[in-house]
């Protein structure tokens, strides 16, 4: 048969990349709107320039004689569908990069550049601008440069209003300073910092549970009437860097565990030796508002707690107790809010997390063990 097009004599359809869904202009839009947000993350060693492939950072510059590299990636996870949903962008660029140099400075690494990835169906720049100062802001907050990143337009890809992020960081340590866990001993003691919240993990619980419990996340909520529940939910991810370095380089940290998804149970023992177990005491301090009603939302046993959530524990320190005391208050002053959650003991790697009655609304006495 003829070509419909032709046998009504209209000249064939011209096709653009813009008709396919893609607009090169708003991408570059976007990158023009960012510059200023690149630039004011500038360091030693960066120039935080923007536009070309690819983005050079100088360790020398940045004051390292021998440094080893260290990179870690990550992202937000389902938290981002409560910022899409409510319309809180501002501040999972910070959730971003929280959760890629909380990584780098459990190793002893110092943050030094940072690179994203921001990949949706239709680009709206004011949505996307609003990610990237928020990356931006935590790149601030960390200390390192935002060297460069990759925006990805991809109808069909996602649902409309839809977006995804992925994070990139390189950081460095010198040789010899690292942090791999040798130096974890039986006898040291876990110091724990504060979380801001539920983090960047769990949040496919959190959700299932706004859903089937017909949560109002736009009101007050239920533990707080000053506050809205949305506004719990999205609190971006603390970072630990700058108050954790200093002590870091000190040496009076033997190992960092964050803790992510696993929670306490799984993530403590990533930094343990052989022959090294963490004894973890709930009842050492007070379960966060959030976390009490999310447990009491959910009926979560405290077991579940300590494998889903941080609990209240974003980062463990395991110290030897000779530095206790200084590092508490050097670490208070940088304002951290510091608690001593448990010992090191011998016995197989892993992590045990025990609770007396009443504690995370326990009914008797309880305790959760990983091992590995």
């Amino acid at each position: 048969m003829p070509d419909d097009n032709r046998s009504n004599n209209s000249p064939p359809e011209r096709y653009t990349y813009a008709k396919a869904g893609v607009s090169i202009d708003a991408g570059n839009a976007l990158v023009k709107a960012i510059g200023p947000l690149v630039k004011a993350t500038a360091r030693p060693g960066a120039t935080s320039e923007l536009g070309g492939f690819g983005g050079f950072f100088d360790p020398r510059a940045a004051g390292y004689v021998d440094p080893l590299l260290v990179a870690a990636n990550d992202g937000v996870g389902t938290k981002l569908k409560l910022a899409i949903d409510y319309d809180r962008h501002d501040s999972v660029g910070i959730d971003l990069v929280a959760m890629c140099v909380n990584d780098l400075i459990v190793q002893g690494a110092e943050p030094l550049f940072f690179l994203d990835y921001f990949a949706t169906g239709k680009l709206e720049t004011g949505i996307a601008e609003r990610v990237v100062a928020g990356i931006a802001q935590g790149c601030k907050i960390a200390g390192c440069a935002l060297i460069g990143g990759e925006t990805a337009e991809m109808p069909g890809m996602y649902a409309p209003g839809d977006y995804d992020l992925a994070g990139f960081c390189v950081g460095a340590v010198e040789r010899g300073q690292q942090l791999t866990g040798d130096k974890v001993a039986p006898g040291q003691v876990l110091l724990g910092l504060a979380s801001s919240g539920v983090h960047s993990n769990g949040y496919s619980l959190v959700r299932r549970l706004a859903e089937d419990k017909g949560w109002k996340l736009n009101r007050p909520a239920l533990f707080d009437a000053d506050r809205l529940l949305i506004d719990y939910l999205i609190e971006p991810t603390k970072i630990y860097v700058k108050s954790l370095l200093p002590a870091i380089r000190s040496g009076k940290i033997a190992a960092c565990a964050h803790i992510t998804g696993g929670g306490l149970l799984e993530n403590i023992p990533r930094v343990l030796p052989d022959g090294a177990h963490a004894m973890v005491d709930a009842d050492a301090w007070q379960q966060p508002r959030l976390m009490a009603f999310l447990q009491g939302q959910g009926n979560i046993e405290p077991e579940e707690m300590a494998r889903t959530f941080n609990c209240g524990v974003g980062m463990v320190l395991a110290v030897e107790p000779d530095h206790v005391e200084a590092l508490t208050a050097e670490l208070t002053q940088a304002g951290e809010s510091v608690v001593h959650v448990g010992t090191i003991t011998q016995g197989q790697k892993g992590c045990t997390v025990r609770g007396s009655a009443g504690t995370w609304s326990a009914r008797a006495d309880w305790e959760a063990s990983h091992l590995g």
